[in-house]
Order: C-alpha cells, then sequence, then structure tokens
C-alpha cells in the first residue's frame, strides 16, 4: 500500500495537485474537510460529535478527526494506497496517524511538500478570494498570519518525516504539468514496486 502525505501551506496548490495525482494513481483522495462534511450529513457518531464543537467555533479534536481516517481506511481496505491531503497539521496528529497505520501494518510512504515563496503565495490565495467566496482569501493581513500558523504549527510535521528519511520538497512554482511531473516522479517507484509485491 503506497500513503503519501502532500503537503504545502495555503495556496501552495495541493487541491489542484491531489485531483491529478488521484486520477493518475487510482489512490483514495483523503481529505479531512471533505471526511468531516461527509460524516456531519451522514449524521454518524462521529459526525454529531464533530458538529457540536464546530458549532462552537473550536476545532474538531484530534481523536475525533482520527475516527474518521480510521473509518474511511475500513472502508477501503482494498485500495492501492491514499494521499492525504491537508492532515496531518501538527505533529501530534502525524504521530496518532502514524500509530493509526502501524496498527493496519502500514505507514507513510512519503511525504511531498510542495515548496512556494511567500510572496507567490499571498498573490495566489488573494487571486483565489477574488472568485472563491472565500474572506480569508481577500485580506493580506489575515493570509500571512495563516502562513505563520502554518510555519508554526505545521511546518514541524515534514521534520517529523525527515527524520526517517521519507520526506521530499518539490518545487510549487511553475505550471500546474510541470509541478505535477515533479510529484509523479516521486510517486510512480513506490506505486511500481507495490505493484510487483501483489
Amino acid at each position: 500500500m503506497v500513503n503519501i502525505i502532500l503537503f504545502g501551506p495555503p495556496g501552495s496548490g495541493k487541491g489542484t495537485q491531489s485531483d491529478k495525482i488521484v486520477d493518475q494513481f487510482g489512490l483514495v483522495h483523503l481529505s479531512t474537510g471533505n471526511l468531516l462534511r461527509q460524516e456531519i450529513a451522514d449524521k454518524t457518531p462521529l459526525g454529531i460529535e464533530a458538529r457540536s464543537f464546530m458549532d462552537k467555533g473550536q476545532l474538531v479534536p484530534d481523536e475525533v478527526v482520527i475516527g474518521m481516517i480510521d473509518t474511511c481506511l475500513e472502508k477501503n481496505i482494498g485500495a492501492k494506497g491514499f494521499l492525504f491531503d491537508g492532515f496531518p497539521r501538527t505533529v501530534a496528529q502525524a504521530e496518532a496517524l502514524d500509530n493509526l497505520l502501524k496498527l493496519r501494518k502500514t505507514a507513510i510512504t512519503r511525504l511531498l511538500a510542495l515548496e512556494v515563496s511567500e510572496e507567490e503565495l499571498v498573490n495566489r490565495l488573494l487571486k483565489r478570494g477574488e472568485t472563491s467566496g472565500r474572506s480569508d482569501d481577500t485580506d493580506v493581513h489575515v493570509i500571512r498570519k495563516r502562513l505563520l500558523v502554518y510555519r508554526n504549527e505545521t511546518e514541524p510535521v515534514a521534520a517529523h518525516y525527515a527524520k526517517t528519511g521519507k520526506h521530499d520538497n518539490i518545487k510549487g512554482e511553475g505550471s500546474v504539468e510541470e509541478i505535477f511531473e515533479s510529484l509523479a516522479a516521486r510517486i510512480r517507484p513506490y506505486m511500481e514496486a507495490a505493484r510487483v509485491e501483489e
């Protein structure tokens, strides 16, 4: 099983590239945002629990999110692998994910980090704000604050996987196709190796 974390700050192009990776390699796209919305829509016990935190303006606790990921892994037992997008966001989440995967006799294969300069990220998010309707994409100060939170809280996740040699930086600037080709070149050997093992 090939388990890839697509990593990068807001505006780095994770959503765009995730779709292309899933199409190309047949991985199950595991986006915690989508999982949360689905569990809430389905009114599952985890969804109801998550909703109660969100309604109070609180973050959904890690154990609830991990529970949703576990459910998704269970539903897709025959999958070639998973593409984690938007998770883990903290080292504590990375450790919880590692433990969950270990219980399922698998592990993270690779963390692929999209590297984009701060100025480029700000420009992309402002441009997205013109069409996305997201108010947090229209204010430069809010954007810079989000990037600071990312650097302080989320970037250490990359260091966590670098310690075990599972981290690659990918240039996240250039055309969508160029960036995708760089990502695909890193993923392809793992997919081929997994096919041989089957």
